[in-house]
């Protein structure tokens, strides 16, 4: 019997197994899909929010205001590319000068530190492509970018490492409470643990009302996105908002990604309960992410889009974070409704859960718990590595000197790391989320099949057995000749 089992592989579900790692436990992390970050993580604007947009009191300033305080330690620790860039809320006109200083207030209420407004002119003298009808902008110091997805990744690798139990391709078809246990009942087998987390994303209302708790209900908000190639990637160094509203939440954004590429997005479309994992771009979603995008910063060039592609935000009907010990069911917790901020509050709802356990459970520490996730070498610090350094390293494996991914300059050894890793890559998009290979310009067109062969090889799979991303996503279904 497990002590905890954590249903949902994102960010947060990923970051709550690797704190409950820390301690002397059982820990099973149940993903229905065939990695983890599939859901909300893989496709956000990768934003670590100064929390001055969430309303004081409410569970999304406490935990967006602690876990922008932890992230920089989290993110070093588990080998995350993490940079502390700042942002700036642009106001247009009077009338959003005056919300601009209502969001100064509100987060100062959220003990953010670091705020401030200055006027459009001197926020040009710090962001030269600022549009020149800024009239305001509130300066948060303390915002900061990541990669959504490696964090998910390497937070879950890393509790690999200290003694999780990770099952993918398992989806969570019923959970019954008997005797102080649960028995959790999966599309393969059954598994019984005295605790369970519920960080299903959008399926958490699902996930709750097996047990019994039908306090909430999750909404599914799609959001588009445009992202541009490294060389737009110097455009702006912050990243910019406009006022937040609260029909689109924090609205339309432009900002540096931690990878050197600039992003614009999210629209904010709310889908039915059965439309809510498949929402592919649109033409009208795009148009106006691209026009209000240049509103902000109308130096933008369009020949620089690389791609497109849409994200799915769970919101309960509370528009608040519910986390915490189940009213109905007691031993079941929720991480629910983790919409934005939830990528900046997701290392402090770890944190919070954790505790709760180890409280009720009595729990003591992992000595061996070891906090740093490397693959042999890190991934990401090798592609940064001197050139002596480099030639030391191809010196040692000549596969780090053959690059697949000529775009994002990735080497074979990098694509073997990813697939050798705990929590390792499984398909195309797999290798791709955790070495960029397929991320470039070209966005795969010529390295797509030298990672397809890498993988056969590595893997023992023909070709036609390789997926895409997930099962049913075929890149070769058979031979012609």
């Amino acid at each position: 019997m497990y002590t905890v089992i954590i249903i949902g592989g994102g960010v947060v579900g990923s970051l709550i197994a690797r704190e409950l790692s820390r301690y002397n436990c059982r820990i099973l992390l149940l993903e229905k899909e065939n990695d983890v970050a599939c859901g909300a993580s893989k496709a956000n604007s990768g934003i670590v929010h100064a929390g001055f947009d969430a309303e004081a009191g409410t569970q999304k300033a406490a935990f967006n205001a602690a876990g922008n305080i932890i992230m920089e330690r989290v993110c070093e620790e588990l080998g995350v590319h993490f940079r502390k860039n700042g942002s700036m809320v642009c106001a247009f006109n009077d009338y959003e000068r005056e919300s601009q200083a209502q969001l100064l207030k509100q987060g100062a209420a959220n003990n953010v530190k670091g705020l401030s407004i200055i006027s459009g002119d001197q926020a040009r003298e710090l962001e030269p492509a600022l549009s020149d009808n800024v009239k305001s902008v509130l300066l948060a110091q303390t915002g900061g970018i990541v990669c959504p997805y490696n964090l998910a990744i390497n937070a879950a690798s890393n509790a690999e490492q200290n003694g999780l139990d990770l099952r993918l391709n398992e989806e969570v078809i019923s959970i019954i409470k008997e005797n102080h246990k649960f028995i959790v009942s999966t599309t393969g087998h059954e598994y019984t643990a005295k605790y369970v987390i519920n960080a299903a994303g959008l399926f958490a209302d699902k996930i709750a009302a097996m047990v019994g708790d039908s306090s909430f209900s999750i909404i599914p908000r799609a959001g588009e996105y445009m992202l541009f190639d490294k060389s737009m990637g110097g455009l702006v160094g912050r990243t910019i908002f406009q006022m937040p509203q609260k029909s689109m939440g924090k609205g339309v954004l432009v900002t540096p990604t931690v990878d050197g590429n600039l992003l614009i997005g999210p629209s904010a479309v709310n889908l039915s309960a059965d439309n809510e994992t498949i929402h592919d771009t649109t033409t009208d979603g795009q148009d106006f992410v691209w026009r209000t995008a240049l509103k902000s910063v109308p130096g933008i060039n369009h020949s620089g889009l690389i791609t497109s592609f849409t994200g799915i935000r769970a919101v309960s009907d509370s528009d608040d974070f519910i986390v915490g010990e189940s009213n109905t069911t007691p031993g079941f917790y929720n991480a629910a409704g983790i919409q934005s901020p939830g990528l900046t509050a997701s290392p402090a709802i770890g944190e919070y859960l954790a505790r709760l356990i180890v409280k009720a459970e009595n729990l003591s520490k992992n000595s061996d718990f070891y906090p740093y996730f490397h693959s042999h070498p890190s991934i990401l610090e090798s592609m940064e590595l001197s050139k002596a350094e480099l030639d030391a390293l191809i010196k040692e494996d000549p596969s780090y000197g053959n690059i697949i991914c000529r775009c994002e300059t990735v080497s074979e050894g990098h694509i073997l790391d990813a697939l050798r890793q705990k929590c390792p890559a499984t398909d195309i998009d797999g290798v791709k989320r955790r070495t960029r290979a397929g991320m470039g310009r070209c966005q795969g067109g010529f390295c797509m099949p030298k990672v397809l062969e890498i993988i056969a090889r590595q893997t023992g799979k023909e070709f036609t057995e390789i997926n895409k991303k997930g099962d049913g996503s075929l890149i070769l279904s058979g031979k012609r000749k």
